[in-house]
Protein backbone atom coordinates (compact mmCIF):
# COMPACT_ATOMS: atom_id res chain seq x y z
CA UNK A 1 0.00 0.00 0.00
CA UNK A 2 2.76 2.28 1.07
CA UNK A 3 4.70 1.50 -2.79
CA UNK A 4 1.23 2.37 -4.25
CA UNK A 5 0.97 6.02 -2.37
CA UNK A 6 4.68 6.87 -3.15
CA UNK A 7 4.05 5.75 -6.91
CA UNK A 8 0.97 8.08 -6.97
CA UNK A 9 3.09 10.86 -5.63
CA UNK A 10 6.06 10.37 -7.99
CA UNK A 11 3.36 10.32 -11.01
CA UNK A 12 1.49 14.09 -9.58
CA UNK A 13 5.16 15.42 -8.44
CA UNK A 14 6.36 14.49 -12.24
CA UNK A 15 2.93 15.94 -14.14
CA UNK A 16 3.47 19.29 -16.23
CA UNK A 17 0.76 21.71 -14.97
CA UNK A 18 -1.57 24.31 -16.72
CA UNK A 19 -3.53 27.27 -15.14
CA UNK A 20 -4.78 30.36 -16.48
CA UNK A 21 -2.10 30.55 -19.46
CA UNK A 22 1.09 29.54 -17.24
CA UNK A 23 2.77 25.98 -17.44
CA UNK A 24 4.22 24.60 -13.89
CA UNK A 25 7.17 22.27 -14.05
CA UNK A 26 7.22 19.54 -11.58
CA UNK A 27 10.11 21.73 -9.84
CA UNK A 28 7.75 24.90 -9.88
CA UNK A 29 5.59 22.44 -8.10
CA UNK A 30 7.98 20.98 -5.69
CA UNK A 31 9.01 24.72 -4.54
CA UNK A 32 5.18 25.61 -3.90
CA UNK A 33 4.98 22.70 -1.34
CA UNK A 34 8.37 23.76 -0.03
CA UNK A 35 6.98 27.50 0.32
CA UNK A 36 4.33 26.16 2.39
CA UNK A 37 6.06 24.07 4.55
CA UNK A 38 8.96 26.15 5.24
CA UNK A 39 6.10 29.21 6.25
CA UNK A 40 3.66 27.71 7.62
CA UNK A 41 2.48 31.18 9.22
CA UNK A 42 2.04 33.13 6.01
CA UNK A 43 -2.03 33.52 5.26
CA UNK A 44 -3.36 32.49 1.87
CA UNK A 45 -2.35 36.19 0.62
CA UNK A 46 1.38 36.23 1.56
CA UNK A 47 1.50 32.75 0.38
CA UNK A 48 0.46 33.51 -2.97
CA UNK A 49 2.64 36.54 -3.27
CA UNK A 50 5.76 34.94 -1.90
CA UNK A 51 5.45 31.86 -4.48
CA UNK A 52 4.70 34.68 -7.42
CA UNK A 53 7.78 35.85 -6.16
CA UNK A 54 9.71 32.77 -6.42
CA UNK A 55 8.34 31.59 -9.67
CA UNK A 56 8.27 34.63 -11.44
CA UNK A 57 4.79 35.07 -11.93
CA UNK A 58 3.73 38.31 -13.08
CA UNK A 59 2.84 40.44 -15.63
CA UNK A 60 4.64 42.55 -18.04
CA UNK A 61 4.83 44.98 -15.69
CA UNK A 62 6.00 43.07 -13.19
CA UNK A 63 3.34 42.79 -11.24
CA UNK A 64 2.27 39.47 -8.97
CA UNK A 65 -0.19 37.48 -10.58
CA UNK A 66 -1.47 37.01 -6.74
CA UNK A 67 -5.06 36.03 -7.86
CA UNK A 68 -4.45 33.61 -10.29
CA UNK A 69 -1.50 32.41 -7.84
CA UNK A 70 -4.30 31.64 -5.24
CA UNK A 71 -7.15 30.21 -7.00
CA UNK A 72 -3.71 27.62 -8.64
CA UNK A 73 -3.02 26.98 -5.09
CA UNK A 74 -6.34 26.17 -4.32
CA UNK A 75 -6.76 23.67 -6.64
CA UNK A 76 -3.64 21.97 -5.79
CA UNK A 77 -5.50 21.62 -2.22
CA UNK A 78 -8.69 20.19 -3.87
CA UNK A 79 -6.04 17.51 -5.53
CA UNK A 80 -4.57 16.96 -1.88
CA UNK A 81 -1.34 18.19 -3.22
CA UNK A 82 -0.64 20.30 -0.16
CA UNK A 83 -2.80 21.95 2.64
CA UNK A 84 -3.81 25.60 2.58
CA UNK A 85 -3.67 27.90 5.71
CA UNK A 86 -7.37 28.23 7.12
CA UNK A 87 -9.57 30.91 5.02
CA UNK A 88 -9.74 34.32 7.67
CA UNK A 89 -13.33 34.80 8.70
CA UNK A 90 -15.23 36.75 5.93
CA UNK A 91 -17.33 40.65 6.77
CA UNK A 92 -20.58 39.48 7.98
CA UNK A 93 -23.25 40.32 5.32
CA UNK A 94 -24.73 43.45 4.94
CA UNK A 95 -23.92 46.80 3.90
CA UNK A 96 -21.04 48.80 5.40
CA UNK A 97 -21.86 52.54 6.37
CA UNK A 98 -19.45 53.67 2.80
CA UNK A 99 -21.79 51.18 0.71
CA UNK A 100 -24.87 52.81 2.34
CA UNK A 101 -23.61 55.79 1.61
CA UNK A 102 -22.64 55.09 -1.58
CA UNK A 103 -25.70 53.67 -2.62
CA UNK A 104 -27.95 57.30 -1.28
CA UNK A 105 -25.26 58.97 -3.40
CA UNK A 106 -25.99 57.41 -6.57
CA UNK A 107 -29.08 59.72 -7.95
CA UNK A 108 -29.98 60.10 -11.96
CA UNK A 109 -31.85 62.83 -13.74
CA UNK A 110 -33.13 61.24 -16.94
CA UNK A 111 -31.23 62.70 -19.85
CA UNK A 112 -32.27 62.48 -23.65
CA UNK A 113 -30.72 63.57 -26.94
CA UNK A 114 -28.10 62.83 -29.88
CA UNK A 115 -24.28 62.02 -29.33
CA UNK A 116 -23.01 66.01 -30.92
CA UNK A 117 -25.20 67.05 -28.34
CA UNK A 118 -23.02 65.81 -25.09
CA UNK A 119 -19.68 66.07 -27.06
CA UNK A 120 -17.00 65.58 -26.13
CA UNK A 121 -17.70 61.99 -25.10
CA UNK A 122 -14.72 60.97 -22.68
CA UNK A 123 -13.37 58.11 -21.48
CA UNK A 124 -12.01 58.25 -17.49
CA UNK A 125 -9.58 55.44 -16.34
CA UNK A 126 -11.09 54.77 -12.60
CA UNK A 127 -8.45 54.81 -9.91
CA UNK A 128 -8.67 53.13 -6.26
CA UNK A 129 -10.60 54.84 -3.56
CA UNK A 130 -13.71 56.65 -4.10
CA UNK A 131 -13.82 56.07 -7.68
CA UNK A 132 -13.53 52.66 -7.89
CA UNK A 133 -16.12 52.21 -4.74
CA UNK A 134 -18.56 54.56 -7.11
CA UNK A 135 -17.97 52.43 -10.18
CA UNK A 136 -18.56 48.68 -8.06
CA UNK A 137 -21.74 50.38 -6.89
CA UNK A 138 -23.03 51.37 -10.48
CA UNK A 139 -22.15 47.92 -11.65
CA UNK A 140 -23.86 45.92 -8.86
CA UNK A 141 -26.94 47.77 -9.13
CA UNK A 142 -27.45 47.97 -12.59
CA UNK A 143 -25.49 45.59 -14.55
CA UNK A 144 -26.95 42.52 -14.68
CA UNK A 145 -23.63 40.25 -14.18
CA UNK A 146 -23.22 42.56 -10.95
CA UNK A 147 -18.92 43.47 -10.09
CA UNK A 148 -17.02 40.11 -9.52
CA UNK A 149 -13.37 39.69 -9.15
CA UNK A 150 -11.10 39.34 -12.49
CA UNK A 151 -7.43 37.82 -12.52
CA UNK A 152 -4.78 39.91 -14.03
CA UNK A 153 -4.67 42.97 -15.73
CA UNK A 154 -7.79 44.87 -16.20
CA UNK A 155 -9.13 48.88 -16.72
CA UNK A 156 -12.16 50.09 -15.76
CA UNK A 157 -13.49 53.51 -17.13
CA UNK A 158 -16.14 55.88 -16.45
CA UNK A 159 -18.14 57.25 -19.84
CA UNK A 160 -18.67 60.89 -19.10
CA UNK A 161 -19.53 64.38 -20.35
CA UNK A 162 -18.04 66.48 -18.84
CA UNK A 163 -18.42 65.59 -15.04
CA UNK A 164 -21.93 63.71 -15.80
CA UNK A 165 -20.55 60.19 -15.50
CA UNK A 166 -23.21 58.54 -18.28
CA UNK A 167 -21.96 54.73 -17.76
CA UNK A 168 -19.17 52.18 -17.45
CA UNK A 169 -16.82 49.82 -19.27
CA UNK A 170 -14.28 47.01 -17.95
CA UNK A 171 -11.88 45.33 -20.00
CA UNK A 172 -9.94 41.96 -18.36
CA UNK A 173 -8.41 38.97 -19.25
CA UNK A 174 -9.25 37.26 -22.27
CA UNK A 175 -10.96 33.55 -23.18
CA UNK A 176 -8.34 31.20 -22.36
CA UNK A 177 -9.16 28.53 -25.22
CA UNK A 178 -12.57 29.61 -27.81
CA UNK A 179 -12.16 27.73 -31.12
CA UNK A 180 -13.80 30.19 -33.30
CA UNK A 181 -11.51 33.11 -32.18
CA UNK A 182 -8.65 30.63 -32.10
CA UNK A 183 -9.49 29.03 -35.87
CA UNK A 184 -10.09 32.57 -37.36
CA UNK A 185 -6.62 34.04 -35.83
CA UNK A 186 -5.13 30.55 -37.25
CA UNK A 187 -2.45 30.59 -34.11
CA UNK A 188 -1.00 27.25 -31.86
CA UNK A 189 -1.65 26.67 -29.27
CA UNK A 190 2.34 27.33 -27.88
CA UNK A 191 1.65 30.91 -29.94
CA UNK A 192 -2.08 31.54 -27.55
CA UNK A 193 0.39 30.57 -24.23
CA UNK A 194 3.17 32.87 -25.15
CA UNK A 195 0.95 35.97 -26.41
CA UNK A 196 -3.08 35.46 -24.88
CA UNK A 197 -2.14 38.77 -23.02
CA UNK A 198 -2.52 40.70 -26.40
CA UNK A 199 -6.25 39.95 -26.31
CA UNK A 200 -8.30 41.78 -24.12
CA UNK A 201 -11.88 41.03 -22.68
CA UNK A 202 -14.99 44.00 -22.67
CA UNK A 203 -16.14 41.77 -19.99
CA UNK A 204 -18.44 44.55 -18.89
CA UNK A 205 -20.54 47.34 -20.46
CA UNK A 206 -23.05 49.85 -18.67
CA UNK A 207 -25.12 52.67 -20.26
CA UNK A 208 -27.08 54.40 -17.23
CA UNK A 209 -30.28 53.09 -17.19
CA UNK A 210 -31.37 56.61 -17.25
CA UNK A 211 -29.33 57.80 -19.77
CA UNK A 212 -31.15 57.84 -23.45
CA UNK A 213 -28.61 59.08 -25.90
CA UNK A 214 -28.82 58.03 -29.09
CA UNK A 215 -25.47 56.72 -30.53
CA UNK A 216 -23.53 56.69 -27.68
CA UNK A 217 -22.92 53.56 -26.86
CA UNK A 218 -21.15 52.81 -30.34
CA UNK A 219 -19.18 56.20 -30.07
CA UNK A 220 -18.24 55.28 -26.65
CA UNK A 221 -17.03 52.16 -28.30
CA UNK A 222 -15.13 53.97 -31.03
CA UNK A 223 -13.23 55.68 -28.38
CA UNK A 224 -12.27 52.44 -26.74
CA UNK A 225 -11.12 51.49 -30.07
CA UNK A 226 -8.60 54.78 -30.27
CA UNK A 227 -7.33 54.66 -26.66
CA UNK A 228 -6.93 51.42 -24.98
CA UNK A 229 -3.71 50.36 -26.65
CA UNK A 230 -2.10 53.43 -25.11
CA UNK A 231 -3.42 53.76 -21.53
CA UNK A 232 -2.91 49.79 -21.77
CA UNK A 233 0.60 50.73 -22.31
CA UNK A 234 1.15 53.09 -19.84
CA UNK A 235 -0.28 50.83 -17.42
CA UNK A 236 1.15 47.85 -18.02
CA UNK A 237 3.91 47.61 -19.94
CA UNK A 238 2.51 45.95 -23.51
CA UNK A 239 -0.35 47.02 -25.36
CA UNK A 240 -2.96 44.64 -26.94
CA UNK A 241 -3.78 44.03 -30.39
CA UNK A 242 -7.43 42.59 -30.31
CA UNK A 243 -10.78 43.09 -28.27
CA UNK A 244 -13.54 40.14 -27.65
CA UNK A 245 -16.67 40.21 -26.08
CA UNK A 246 -19.66 37.90 -25.46
CA UNK A 247 -23.14 39.21 -25.74
CA UNK A 248 -26.19 37.29 -24.51
CA UNK A 249 -28.59 37.50 -27.15
CA UNK A 250 -31.38 36.12 -24.64
CA UNK A 251 -31.37 40.00 -23.67
CA UNK A 252 -28.99 41.53 -26.28
CA UNK A 253 -28.70 41.72 -29.90
CA UNK A 254 -25.02 43.25 -29.93
CA UNK A 255 -26.52 46.04 -31.62
CA UNK A 256 -23.93 48.86 -30.68
CA UNK A 257 -20.91 46.54 -31.53
CA UNK A 258 -22.18 45.72 -34.77
CA UNK A 259 -22.92 49.49 -35.23
CA UNK A 260 -19.03 49.87 -34.05
CA UNK A 261 -17.68 47.85 -36.38
CA UNK A 262 -16.93 45.09 -34.47
CA UNK A 263 -16.99 41.71 -36.26
CA UNK A 264 -19.36 38.78 -35.47
CA UNK A 265 -17.45 35.47 -35.26
CA UNK A 266 -20.79 33.20 -34.35
CA UNK A 267 -21.85 31.80 -30.84
CA UNK A 268 -19.77 30.01 -27.47
CA UNK A 269 -20.01 26.22 -27.13
CA UNK A 270 -21.70 27.36 -23.58
CA UNK A 271 -18.66 27.17 -21.11
CA UNK A 272 -16.94 29.33 -19.19
CA UNK A 273 -13.31 30.51 -19.75
CA UNK A 274 -11.57 28.63 -17.54
CA UNK A 275 -13.77 25.49 -17.97
CA UNK A 276 -11.15 22.95 -19.65
CA UNK A 277 -12.92 20.13 -18.18
CA UNK A 278 -16.19 21.20 -20.18
CA UNK A 279 -18.36 20.53 -16.96
CA UNK A 280 -20.15 23.96 -16.48
CA UNK A 281 -23.05 24.45 -18.74
CA UNK A 282 -23.15 28.75 -19.30
CA UNK A 283 -25.64 30.31 -21.76
CA UNK A 284 -24.43 30.67 -25.23
CA UNK A 285 -22.96 33.77 -26.42
CA UNK A 286 -22.85 35.89 -29.50
CA UNK A 287 -18.46 36.15 -30.24
CA UNK A 288 -17.51 39.56 -31.50
CA UNK A 289 -13.89 40.90 -32.00
CA UNK A 290 -12.40 43.89 -32.95
CA UNK A 291 -8.49 44.55 -34.25
CA UNK A 292 -6.71 47.46 -32.45
CA UNK A 293 -4.23 46.91 -35.87
CA UNK A 294 -3.94 45.82 -39.11
CA UNK A 295 -1.22 43.08 -38.63
CA UNK A 296 -2.76 41.71 -35.41
CA UNK A 297 -3.01 38.17 -36.18
CA UNK A 298 1.11 38.69 -37.26
CA UNK A 299 1.83 39.80 -33.62
CA UNK A 300 -0.52 36.68 -31.84
CA UNK A 301 1.40 34.84 -33.90
CA UNK A 302 4.47 35.87 -33.10
CA UNK A 303 5.53 36.91 -36.58
CA UNK A 304 5.78 40.32 -35.96
CA UNK A 305 6.83 42.11 -32.39
CA UNK A 306 3.83 44.19 -30.43
CA UNK A 307 4.06 47.62 -28.53
CA UNK A 308 6.19 47.36 -25.19
CA UNK A 309 7.61 49.63 -22.46
CA UNK A 310 11.33 48.52 -22.10
CA UNK A 311 12.78 49.18 -18.94
CA UNK A 312 15.53 51.71 -18.40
Amino acid sequence: MLDLERKFEQVMSDTIREFSGRTFSSEEIELIKWTRKTYPKLSRTELAKTICEFIGWTTPAGVAKRLQCMAFLEQLETEGILQLPPKTESRKKGKTKKETDLDQAITFKEIHGEVREFEPIQLSIVRPGKEMARWRAYINRYHMLKYKSVFGSRLQYFVKAGDTELGCLQFSASSWALAERDKWIGWTIDDRKARLNLIVNNSRFLIFPWIHIKNLASKTLSLVAKQIQDDWLREYCYAPVLMETFVDLAHFKGTCYKAANWIYLGETKGRGRMDINKKYALSKKAIFMYPLQRDFKACLKGEKPYKVVLPE
